[in-house]
């Protein structure tokens, strides 16, 4: 039986980021950035008002006698002539005469020899004529050309994750599109003679196919580009050939329901015959039984997971989710891990690993994570999925450890954060 561990690194060791593409800004979101984006103009591009309010020269702005700078000027506050506005989106330049003022709105081109703005509360205006009653100094109000970025600077790096700020930056300096590691592509196929779709009406001995909808929403999550291909036929020729068109548009293959039974031995030759796949045991729980190949002339990483839904999602958490992190450049492909403590006894399978499913809380008064499993730990609780689905964590129990008792500590992984 394989380790977690070693199963784990043949995967991770498969993982192909897949070649930058160039998309728009608008669709660049979540993605990593492949390229130094280099700015070419100074952002701001011209000096420009911050807020609502009045062009002046400080120098001009006196409240009792003395202007901000510190010069002496004439007894008695200074009254101001408006001597016209200017807008957002101005192309008109306009040239400020001492001992005026001018109208502007928040983000209107400054006229030359301003150097500040007056907000609108700290003056009184009486028709064309300005009273300050408050101070300006040199450059308040005021966003000077190239303050944020100035030409030459690196606006968006190579490797950063393309966020609202990244998207906006982008915009600000002429991008319209930006080379990214794009989401890897990933198929997800359920093979079993049982299945039936879910608009469908299972006959005796038949289950709704619950996996191809699952998985395909963990790769979602994950960050994939998943494409769910649904219920395959086990006739060789017919999955051979979904088989084949999936690795050739894919950079990760997902088939759920050929890892146990006697019935999976035509389906693994079949495989077989497409590149290297091994099916092994792999000492965790749920989850044991599990297949990991390169397949087609790419070599394409492709699983085989158990057809138990819970099992399924549990190894695709464990293996699956890693790899696709990796592709998309993330620099920690795993959850999150806490520890955390017990509230109730938990039993795990002697040997392997127990990946639990279990509720994480915060004690209010201590700020301590608590915790308490789901479901039973043996095999005859591996299909309960209303329990996966009610959990927010996985509770890790180490191979050796068969019991945990109420209170002790163990290692908790986040899953999904809920509402």
């Amino acid at each position: 039986m394989r380790s977690v561990e070693e199963q784990l690194a043949l995967v991770t060791a498969a993982a192909v980021a897949p070649r930058p593409v160039r998309v728009a800004i608008s669709e660049a979101q979540g993605l990593l950035c492949a390229e130094e984006v280099v700015a070419e103009r100074p952002l701001p591009a011209f000096d420009q008002a911050a807020i609502d309010g009045y062009a002046v020269r400080s120098v001009d702005v006196r409240v009792g006698g003395a202007s901000t700078e510190g010069g002496d000027g004439p007894a008695g506050p200074v009254t101001l002539p408006v001597v016209g506005q200017i807008t957002a989106g101005s192309r008109q330049p306009a040239r400020l005469q001492p001992g005026q003022t001018v109208r502007v709105d928040t983000g209107a081109p400054l006229p030359t020899l301003a150097d500040a703005v007056l907000p609108i509360g700290w003056a009184t205006a009486e028709g064309r004529q300005l009273t300050p009653t408050r101070a300006v100094r040199t450059g308040d109000y005021v966003r000077r050309i190239g303050d944020d970025v100035q030409p030459g600077d690196v606006a968006v790096r190579a490797g950063s994750i393309i966020g609202p700020a990244q998207v906006g930056l982008l915009a600000s300096v002429g991008r319209a599109k930006v080379l990214v590691h794009p989401k890897p592509r990933m198929a997800v196929i359920s093979v079993g003679d049982e299945l039936v779709d879910v608009d469908g009406r299972p006959g005796t001995g038949q289950v709704y196919d619950v996996n191809s909808y699952a998985l395909t929403a963990a790769g979602r999550d994950a960050g994939a580009d998943v494409h769910r291909v649904g219920i395959a036929s086990t006739e060789p020729s017919r999955l051979r050939e979904v088989l084949e068109g999936q690795l050739v548009r894919s950079e990760l293959v997902v088939v759920s329901g050929a890892a146990g039974g006697e019935a999976t031995t035509r389906i693994r030759q079949v495989m077989a015959e497409l590149g290297q796949i091994e099916v092994n045991r792999v000492a965790m729980h749920p989850g044991s039984v599990q297949g990991f190949g390169r397949l087609g002339r790419d070599e394409v990483p492709t699983f085989l997971l158990p057809s138990n839904p819970v099992s399924a999602l549990v190894v695709f958490e464990i293996m699956v989710r890693p790899l696709i992190r990796i592709a998309l450049g993330k620099r920690q492909p795993m959850r999150r891990t806490v520890r955390a403590r017990t509230v109730a006894p938990i039993s795990s399978v002697e040997g392997r690993r127990g990946y639990l499913r279990g509720q994480l809380m915060r004690d209010t008064d201590t700020g301590e994570y608590l915790v308490r499993a789901l479901g039973g730990a043996q095999g005859s609780s591996t299909h309960l999925l209303a329990s996966l689905a009610e959990a927010n964590c996985l509770v890790v129990i180490d191979p050796v450890v068969t019991t945990v008792r109420t209170g002790d500590e163990v290692d908790v992984m986040f899953l999904a954060q809920r509402g």
